[in-house]
């Protein structure tokens, strides 16, 4: 299998195999119930969809209550589709899987939503560096954009600006994660430095190579 569904518990800190003491990620990855199996035939494509951490009936749609039933499990807040995986290791309709799909030391690719931090100006967004010195009668605008260009032509603001606007909140990818340690009894893989999201927010775990 190429992944699994997980929830980011926190970070700690563990010493490498040179004795460094590195930063790492505590994720819950699983356990994982194989509730589709998309075919070429039927579906155009070959994917295996897995659900992850239960959530209540009364909290799920009559059509996914029955999604879930054919798989014979819970409803799930969190479902994914994992289009990797090797031919020898298809998975059954049903099968439940675990953290043991990963081993340690391996590199894993993380996909997450990161931290939303709502409107920010350009300075924080961006990383400009305002407008400069208060000189010349400038007055509170430190941390101004300054001109944007447009005058007569085009009387208007050019597409892909930068400029002051939402930010966070995005679908983001840490690659090359490695996989410092993992426990079985508590579905718990460690990582080698920091994934997308606050504690508690759900994360996919795919194998790089």
């Amino acid at each position: 299998m190429s992944g699994l569904i997980g929830k980011k518990i926190g970070m700690t800190s563990m010493f490498d195999a040179a004795g460094k003491n590195v930063p790492c990620t505590v994720i819950q990855a699983g356990p994982c119930v194989v509730t589709q199996i998309k075919t070429l035939e039927k579906d155009g494509y070959e994917a295996i969809q897995l659900a992850f951490d239960d959530k209540k009936e009364k909290n799920t749609s009559k059509a996914l209550q029955g999604h879930f039933a054919k798989a014979k499990t819970a409803p799930k807040r969190m479902v994914a589709e994992f289009t990797r995986f090797e031919k020898e290791h298809r998975k059954e309709f049903g099968e439940v899987l675990g953290v043991d799909v990963f081993i340690e030391g391996e590199f894993i690719d993380v996909v997450g939503t990161s931290k939303g931090k709502g409107f920010q100006g350009v300075v924080k967004r961006h990383g400009f560096a305002g407008v400069g010195q208060a000189t010349h009668g400038q007055h509170n605008r430190l941390r101004a954009p300054g001109s944007l260009g447009a005058s007569s032509w085009p009387s208007r603001v050019f597409k892909g600006m930068r400029m002051g606007g939402r930010m966070g909140g995005n679908r983001v990818k840490m690659i090359n994660l490695q996989v410092m340690k993992i426990i079985p009894e508590q579905n718990i893989i460690v990582v080698k430095g920091s994934v997308p999201g606050p504690s508690g927010s759900y994360l996919i775990l795919e194998r790089w190579s």
